[in-house]
């Protein structure tokens, strides 16, 4: 959905109420993959309020609009509750209408206002999914494949220390054959010096600039010859590996894609709305504003 849905009393007191449920076991069914199940077709009727007939569709529109953290939740744990609070919505839905309160200007009002947010989101919803479709994604794709090209990375490690005499005596020790990790271990003073200096994968973007040049210069199991001084102190770096990031699956990215065109599509469909109407803005007292307000 493209807007949030709006939330009933009905369901806040679900929302409240589920949270002290008692968690069923793991492999109990959630609210959410029932909602995923194909809609019964003979719609029974699964609780009756007088002469109020409440059927499963009036459960799946109820759940419907749960946020994801409450569709989480163990359906048969929760269907209790949810029956309840059914039963009680249908209730009093039944005495208000039985003081005529659907015909209160109050009710017609807010009924106006809530119409509008629904047309509004399917209205929406369809212009979107209309081309958004695979095609649109796959070449959305390809665009953000070259836009994000693949960055060469590379793995080190290093010793941080706070004098250059100290950085040099270690690559002193080096070249007499030393251990780098070990040196790592019982000299670096950076957090790292625990795994061995070991900094794992990073790009050129992620390092501030004295230390990626330096290691990026590198081969790898080369050390660098002389200290490398930055805001930090003194770095001692030896390269491991060089690699290429790898370009992230269509899978991987799908959402984000989707996220992204559907945003621009409601964008240009509004900014074209208001090009087709004649807008005019008054003030809080009704007064003209001026055309750049």
């Amino acid at each position: 959905m493209l807007f949030a849905s709006s939330r009933t009393p009905f369901l806040a007191g679900l929302m409240l109420s589920a949270a002290l449920l008692v968690a069923a076991p793991v492999s109990a069914q959630t609210i959410g993959e029932f909602l995923k199940q194909p809609a019964a077709k003979d719609d029974p009727v699964i609780a009756r309020a007088g002469a109020i007939d409440i059927r499963r569709s009036d459960l799946v529109r109820s759940l419907d609009g749960l946020p994801p953290q409450v569709q989480q939740m163990p359906m048969q744990t929760v269907y209790p509750l949810i029956l309840d609070r059914l039963v009680d919505g249908k209730l009093i839905a039944g005495a208000a209408r039985a003081q005529k309160l659907n015909d209160d200007p109050e009710v017609k009002r807010k009924l106006a206002d809530y119409e509008d947010r629904v047309v509004q989101e399917i209205y929406l919803n369809r212009a979107v999914a209309a081309k958004v479709d695979d095609k649109a994604l796959e070449a959305r794709y390809q665009q953000f494949l070259k836009d994000n090209p693949q960055q060469e990375e590379v793995r080190a490690r290093h010793i941080l220390v706070a004098s250059e005499a100290v950085a040099k005596e270690i690559i002193a020790d080096l070249k007499k054959g030393g251990d780098f990790a070990a040196l790592a271990k019982a000299k670096s003073t950076d957090g790292s010096a625990k795994e061995g200096g070991d900094l794992g994968f990073f790009t050129r973007e992620d390092m501030v600039p004295e230390f990626s040049e330096a290691a990026f210069a590198l081969k790898p199991n080369e050390f660098t010859q002389e200290p490398v001084k930055s805001q930090f102190g003194w770095h001692v770096i030896k390269l491991e590996q060089r690699r290429q990031t790898a370009a992230p699956a269509l899978a991987d990215v799908r959402d984000q894609l989707t996220s992204e065109m559907s945003q621009e599509m409601i964008t240009k469909i509004v900014e074209d709305l208001r090009k087709g109407a004649k807008i005019e803005k008054f003030d809080i007292e009704g007064k003209p504003l001026p055309a750049a307000q």
